[in-house]
């Protein structure tokens, strides 16, 4: 196994300026191509959502190459996990978290995008995207925290943070005294870079993290 490639956890509003983490990210691929899986807006018009990164990476130099898993028999697919296991940039939009587990929960894809994080390929998720990768996972309807997809366990992000201050209360209610709750402001990240976690984008002064109700820093983040 080699060493894992660069993880964001992204508070939404993706592919916007001030998103100035997805260069590094791009930079630390050693590619020029990006695979965005639109799955968490199946019903949000997710063509939309690959337009929109289209324009953003190709500003940066990269070509976005599309994964339309949009239903969970997709994820079973072999053409589909191959392209996820050659990949060396998968990125995770945002949308419904919910959906976006229910698609890749359990299923060879979600192993081929792990392994491929894990073999060295950069990582991003935003805001359902970033949500899901976790364990547990908010429910934005109410702010529960339940099964996710357990890429990163211990560590229940609060996307848009700012904006959603009664989610992060009840997360902050509900989580186990083991689990840190992180509340991420749009076009912000939580980079892990190895064993280290850091902050990137716009907003990095605003990202808040606790553990059994208190205010901690970034070595309290599990690795």
């Amino acid at each position: 196994m080699g060493e894992t490639g660069l993880l964001a956890l992204v508070g939404g509003a993706e592919w916007r300026p001030g998103a100035s983490f997805d260069a590094e990210l791009l930079a630390r691929s050693g590619g020029s191509r990006v695979l965005v899986l639109p799955t968490a807006a199946a019903y949000e018009r997710p063509e939309k959502a690959i337009a929109w990164a289209s324009e953003w990476f190709a500003g940066l130099g990269a070509e976005v190459e599309p994964l339309m898993v949009l239903w969970r028999q997709q994820a079973f697919e072999k053409a589909s996990c191959a392209r996820a296991a050659a990949a060396r940039f998968i990125y995770l939009g945002g949308g419904s978290p919910q959906h976006l587990r229910s698609v890749l929960a359990g299923s060879p894809l979600l192993d081929a995008i792990a392994g491929a994080w894990r073999e060295g390929a950069s990582l991003a998720g935003s805001s359902a995207g970033a949500m899901a990768l976790c364990e547990p996972m908010l429910d934005p309807g109410g702010g529960g925290l339940g099964p996710g997809l357990g890429v990163v366990s211990k560590l229940a992000i609060v996307p848009h943070h700012g904006q959603a201050s009664p989610l992060l209360r009840r997360a902050l209610e509900l989580a186990g005294p083991e689990v840190v709750v992180a509340g991420v402001p749009e076009q912000t990240a939580l980079l892990l870079d190895g064993e280290r976690w850091r902050p990137a984008g716009a907003e990095v002064g605003r990202v808040a993290l606790y553990k059994a109700g208190a205010e901690v820093g970034f070595e309290e983040l599990p690795v």
